[in-house]
């Protein structure tokens, strides 16, 4: 424990706290969370409360020298001696210089949780976890759900950390208002807590839990919370219908309505409409890498899809599936593939009534589509 009395000191403490680590280098990322561990050892979830990027350095030193972290990504887990000297050295910082990250505020509610011996699901035990480069897949679900926290903070966009694997590190939980429980044995837990007047509401049975259940992002109107993952990015002003859907690693970069389907790995721009019933092709399934995307400004309409990426005021009609096949129309009156008009901007694609023949056109300024009512996205 430090007495930390004034900046010079607190900057002298975390050069040798740093000091202290072999190879040390500021982190990517690193959080302080809130893990549920099963009585078979399984990590069922982790909560981050403060999840940082390259932020609040002395915490995270802190915190490093507390594990002996190594300098590689990795998790450990934080004991109530260390955790109460980290809270004390942070206390006196706060007192004396008015020293006050967020990352430092959650120690004290943390440890008090992990304390608390009435969870209904398993052990409580406060983790810590580094991860080390963007670019490091993840080891643990620890690790797993730090990336997945950072997504949903909007800390780092799609795309911007490696999620290589991350489905084998986490545990399949039947999700509850009690929090997430191990399927093994679930049906007894259950049975027990029933006859000792507990109510247990299951709400899904999945390697994801919902993403409001972790992280409320400020801006955002979700009709239908079960239908966001945790690990969805979803950018200030954007609007999930009640039919809306939005994986991990995937949403919006800015103004939106969603009322179809963002899968996995997909990525919407700036004032575009997902309508109603409306399909994108993700990168999980079927070996997929391509990664598709949504420009600025377009509109996907009601029961339609794609599987190739539209560019910016692009428009696809009501039920029409372009996909990389697809045969198409050009405007310059040859037939490609879908592939070869992936990306490219102001194209309205449509079924020729007459003929039956998927078409591209460019469109005109006097287009029928003028984009999202700004209205209704000011939440």
């Amino acid at each position: 424990m430090t007495e930390i009395r004034n900046l010079e000191q607190l900057q002298e403490n975390q050069k040798q706290l740093e000091q202290n680590i072999e190879n040390f280098t500021t982190p990517f990322a690193f959080g302080i969370g809130l893990a549920t561990k099963s009585a078979n050892g399984n990590i069922l979830d982790v909560y981050y409360p403060a999840p940082q990027l390259g932020s609040d350095p002395y915490t995270c030193a802190l915190a490093a020298n507390a594990v002996n972290w190594k300098g590689k990504t990795g998790s450990y887990q934080l004991e109530e001696k260390p955790m109460r000297d980290i809270q004390v050295t942070l206390e006196s910082a706060e007192k004396n210089i008015g020293y006050s990250e967020e990352s430092s505020q959650i120690i004290q509610p943390l440890l008090d949780a992990a304390l608390n011996t009435n969870s209904p699901n398993g052990e409580r035990i406060v983790v810590v976890c580094f991860i080390s480069d963007s670019t490091d897949e993840p080891v643990d679900a620890v690790d797993a759900y730090l990336r997945l926290h950072l997504l949903s903070t909007r800390l780092v966009k799609p795309h911007g950390i490696d999620l290589t694997g991350i489905f084998g590190q986490l545990t399949n939980c039947v999700w509850t208002n009690l929090g997430p429980f191990e399927v093994e044995g679930f049906n007894v837990r259950r049975a027990q807590l029933q006859a000792e007047g507990t109510e247990v509401l299951v709400h899904g049975l999945d390697k994801f839990p919902r993403m409001t259940d972790y992280v409320i992002p400020s801006g955002v109107r979700i009709a239908d919370t079960n239908r966001v993952r945790l690990g969805a990015h979803l950018s200030d002003g954007t609007t999930v219908m009640h039919e809306g859907f939005c994986n991990f690693n995937a949403g919006t970069l800015g103004t939106s309505m969603i009322e179809g389907r963002i899968s996995a790995g997909v990525v919407v721009g700036n004032g575009s409409d997902i309508g109603g019933g409306a399909s994108i092709m993700g990168t999980l399934s079927g070996g997929g890498s391509e990664v598709v995307s949504i420009g600025e400004n377009c509109l996907l309409g009601a029961e339609a899809g794609i599987g190739i990426s539209l560019g910016n005021n692009c428009i696809v009609e009501a039920g029409l599936y372009v996909t990389a096949g697809t045969l198409v129309l050009s405007p310059d009156g040859s037939v490609v593939k879908g592939s070869e008009l992936s990306g490219q901007n102001d194209l309205l694609f449509r079924r020729n009534s007459q003929t039956g023949k998927v078409e591209a056109i460019y469109r005109g300024k006097n287009s029928s589509w003028q984009g999202l009512n700004e209205e209704l996205h000011k939440n």
